[in-house]
C-alpha cells in the first residue's frame, strides 16, 4: 500500500499540514499510522468531512 506524508496530504486535501496531523491524532482518518514523529496516511484515504458542517445540519434539522 502506499502512503503520503502530512505535507502531501494536506496538498491533496487544501489544509494545512498541522490539521492533518490533528485529524490523525483523532483518528478521523481511516488508515493513518504513526512511524515514530511522522505520520502515514494511505494514498487512498479520503478527507474527513468538517465536523462543523455535520453540527450545522443537525441544528437545521431541528
Amino acid at each position: 500500500m502506499d502512503y503520503l506524508t502530512t505535507k502531501q496530504a494536506a496538498e491533496k486535501w487544501n489544509i494545512s499540514p498541522r490539521r492533518v496531523q490533528v485529524l490523525c491524532e483523532q483518528g478521523r482518518i481511516k488508515g493513518a499510522v504513526r512511524l515514530g514523529w511522522a505520520w502515514a496516511i494511505p494514498k487512498d484515504a479520503e478527507k474527513p468531512e468538517d465536523a462543523r458542517r455535520r453540527r450545522k445540519l443537525k441544528e437545521k434539522l431541528r
